[in-house]
Formats: structure tokens, sequence, C-alpha cells
């Protein structure tokens, strides 16, 4: 009996078995090549992002959370943004820079920590927010976010709250 049998002469089911296998092991090596690929771009491009940056001081007006269309950016920006991240939400700034009220992109890592309405100095590059230097005034802690399930967890309190006061008025009533 030979210890391996030919592929022909295999069951079905190992067939397939292994096909799969080997088109799964081929999509992880070729995400993986991808994956460096992206990954040296990022970089790259990080690196510029740190040459062309500038230390300004900027009064915070507004921040959100919207679609880059929605945004009122300059026609030429939008121009330079792929088509698929135009339609992705972006953490966007209304900041006072000087005399001019400017919208700016805000990286990800920074925008919750951003302060409403206070100044700030900040680290920019062109119309893009890197890093919080310093602000002005006090800071008001942002409120953690509550998960999902401590979100039900409070919404079947208050339910609970509220029918024990329901239930309490109408006994009350009664006598």
């Amino acid at each position: 009996m030979p210890l391996m049998m030919p592929l022909f002469t295999m069951p079905l089911p190992v067939k397939i078995i292994l096909i799969v296998l080997g088109v799964i092991l081929v999509l992880f090596i070729v995400l993986i090549i991808v994956g460096r690929k992206m990954q040296k771009k990022q970089e790259a491009s990080q690196a510029d992002i740190e040459a062309a940056s500038q230390v300004l001081s900027m009064l915070i007006i507004d921040k959100k959370r919207m679609k880059l269309k929605e945004a009122n950016l300059p026609k030429m920006v939008m121009d330079q943004i792929p088509k698929y991240m135009r339609m992705a939400k972006m953490p966007l700034v209304k900041a006072k820079i000087g005399p001019k009220v400017m919208t700016l992109i805000a990286d990800v890592k920074i925008f919750d920590s951003l302060p409403i309405k206070s100044e700030v100095k900040a680290k920019v590059s062109g119309m893009y927010i890197t890093e919080i230097i310093s602000t002005r005034g006090k800071v008001a802690p942002m409120p953690k976010k509550k998960g999902f399930r401590a979100k039900l967890a409070q919404k079947a309190a208050d339910a609970q709250a509220a029918s024990k006061a329901e239930s309490s008025k109408k006994s009350g009533k009664k006598k």
C-alpha cells in the first residue's frame, strides 16, 4: 500500500477540499504581497506629510464626520480625491486660521480629542490636521462612548424604572 495516493484516485470530497485549500493559500499569499506594497506606499506618503507639515494656531469652530460632497471643499480639492473616497464619511473640522474660516480634514486618531470652540496649536500639512501640539484654556474631557451592550442595559433599566413608576401611580390612584 503506497503512502501517497495519486490525485486521480482520491475520493471527490478530498479533491474538492485540496483544491479549495490551494486557492485559499494562493489568495493569502497575494494578500500578503499586496499588503506589503500598500504599507510601503503609506509610509512614503506619511514621510511626505511630515515634511510638508507646519504648526498653526487655529480656533476650532465645529467638527463633524460627513461626506466630502457635503463639506463644501474647493473644486480643485474634490477633483484630486479618488471617486471611492468621495462618498466615505471623513472627519472634517471647521476652523478659523487667522482671518479665514477653512474646512480641514483631521486625522482619525486625533479627531475625538480635538476640543470645540477653543484655540489649538496643531501640525497641519496642506489641509490635513496631523497632530495636536497644545490647547489653550480648559479642555472638557470627552465622555467615554458606551458599547452596544451597555446601551441595551441602560435602556432596559430605564424601561423597568418607568414601568415601576407607572405601576406605583396606578396603585396609588386605586387607594
